[in-house]
């Protein structure tokens, strides 16, 4: 089985080679954006119901090691409120070769309906360790999607790496704001789950700017 990991770069995006704009005057391009996430090969990056084990399934060592290396390569990790709820608790004492990545990068979460903090009562053993304090230290943005994002590319640093579900991707795919997509297609179809790119208003064009195989298998696009 194999996973192609191919980095789409945004035709209108700054950082792209086809921007007139960014070789003209490159101290106008701000921070990075990035979208990292799995995707099936009938195009869902999860189950109906949020399933994600396929992902897990159809790895391979490589793949895993490439995937943790390119982790570190983020200046800063931003989610919507669900993920970042589901995650919180559990990385601060999990010990997976993504625990030292996903602890000690800073964090920022978006939401539409406010964020009363981290409960308690599921870091009671961690909330005063470095890992836990990295979450309970994430930025909160709950205003304009858009406007945030700008806030944070204007900022000097590292990348930003989108990460997270299905609906806070779409949500930041509309702003038009990603740079890079790096999208691991995996050797599953779903038949049915949660798509990204429905409901665009306009045709999303892609450059296609690098693909790296890893020797689980290969993905034919026919």
């Amino acid at each position: 089985l194999l996973r192609d990991w191919p980095i789409w770069t945004n035709f209108y995006s700054p950082w792209s080679p086809t921007n007139e704009v960014y070789f003209k005057n490159k101290s106008i391009v701000m921070r990075k954006l990035i979208m990292k996430m799995s995707i099936s090969v009938d195009g869902f990056v999860s189950g109906a119901n949020g399933e994600n084990d396929w992902i897990f399934k159809t790895g391979d060592e490589e793949s895993l090691a490439w995937s943790v290396g390119s982790a570190w390569q983020a200046g800063l990790i931003i989610m919507g409120r669900k993920s970042f709820e589901g995650m919180a608790p559990y990385w601060p004492t999990a010990t997976g070769l993504f625990a030292a990545p996903m602890n000690e990068i800073p964090k920022a979460l978006f939401t539409k309906k406010g964020f009363k903090g981290i409960d308690p009562g599921h870091t009671t053993t961690a909330e005063l360790s470095p890992a836990a304090a990295s979450w309970a230290e994430a930025r909160v943005f709950d205003r304009d999607l858009a406007e945030g994002i700008r806030e944070l590319k204007a900022e000097p640093g590292k990348p930003i790496v989108a990460i997270g579900g299905a609906g806070f991707m779409r949500s930041l795919i509309a702003t038009g704001l990603i740079d890079e997509y790096v999208l691991a297609i995996h050797p599953v179809a779903l038949g049915s789950g949660l798509p990204i790119f429905t409901d665009l208003a306009i045709p999303l064009y892609l450059k296609l700017v690098d693909v790296k195989t890893f020797p689980g298998g290969v993905i034919v696009h026919t």
